[in-house]
């Protein structure tokens, strides 16, 4: 089976990208199962019902999501609700934090594919449980299920984090894809227990930007250390950021995996 995965959709400008790319990707490449990073999908901070509907309308399957889950309430509202295809980090460490970590989605071929989601510790802001205690106990908790294939989008800042928890889940899970820094990594590769494993996708939205937001506002809070609104870009070059990859639904493990991206 083949899943594809789209980094962070920055904006409007990324939900355009992804309207504009995605089909064509659809057509070329024939994935079972679409997934992507939604959260900076509502003006860069957060999703929306809207924005959500927009992307399923567009061929996206599955969303997966980070540190700005919570960006828009009404977005934030739905998470946890039968048949809303959206998951937010599983080690959140209160049991009460609204929504699921990790769901199975069933392909049109009946398959299913286990969707895990996890942030890192390392250089983010909150207090997060250890993610690599919690990727064991969903591995726990699902493995008596009859699955395809197992697909972790590890949200995190450091690339030695990223790095160690593709070591730790090689051969336990089909792909570890990074997401969060926005700029695409040179280490796509498939480790040798079969996992699949990229330190971070990329984003998809304006390429002329500093990761998504305009480049003048930005380059100004730099030279003045005060405090902007990020405000995000919608003009020049668009950039589509996403893997594709290949997986026996025997064995779980990766056959082939490629970067995909494409700029307009």
């Amino acid at each position: 089976m083949k899943i594809l995965f789209i980094g962070d959709i920055v904006g409007k400008s990324g939900r355009w990208t992804v309207e504009e790319f995605l089909p064509k990707m659809k057509e070329t490449h024939r994935p079972d199962l679409v997934i992507a990073n939604a959260e900076n999908l509502s003006h860069g901070n957060g999703f929306s019902p809207k924005g959500i509907a927009e992307m399923r309308r567009a061929g996206v399957n599955f969303f997966t999501t980070g540190d700005h889950a919570w960006g828009n309430r009404d977005g934030m509202n739905e998470l946890g609700k039968k048949d809303f295809p959206v998951i937010r980090p599983a080690n959140f460490p209160n049991e009460k934090t609204p929504g699921n970590g990790y769901e199975i989605f069933q392909t049109d071929l009946l398959d299913k594919v286990l969707v895990i989601n996890l942030i890192g510790r390392v250089f983010m802001k909150k207090h997060y449980d250890c993610p690599f205690k919690a990727v064991d106990k969903i591995l726990q908790e699902t493995a008596n299920e009859d699955l395809a294939a197992i697909f972790v989008d590890f949200h995190a800042e450091a690339t030695s984090e990223k790095y160690a928890m593709g070591f730790y889940l090689d051969g336990r899970v089909s792909a570890v894809i990074g997401t969060h820094t926005h700029v695409p990594t040179a280490d796509l590769r498939i480790l040798e227990g079969g996992t699949a494993f990229m330190a971070d996708v990329g984003m998809t939205g304006s390429l002329d930007s500093v990761i998504g937001v305009n480049k003048d506002i930005i380059i100004n809070s730099f030279l003045t250390q005060l405090p902007v609104k990020h405000q995000i870009e919608t003009n020049g070059q668009m950039v589509f950021n996403a893997v594709i990859v290949e997986i026996d639904d025997k064995t779980q493990k990766a056959l082939t995996v490629s970067h995909l991206q494409e700029i307009f």
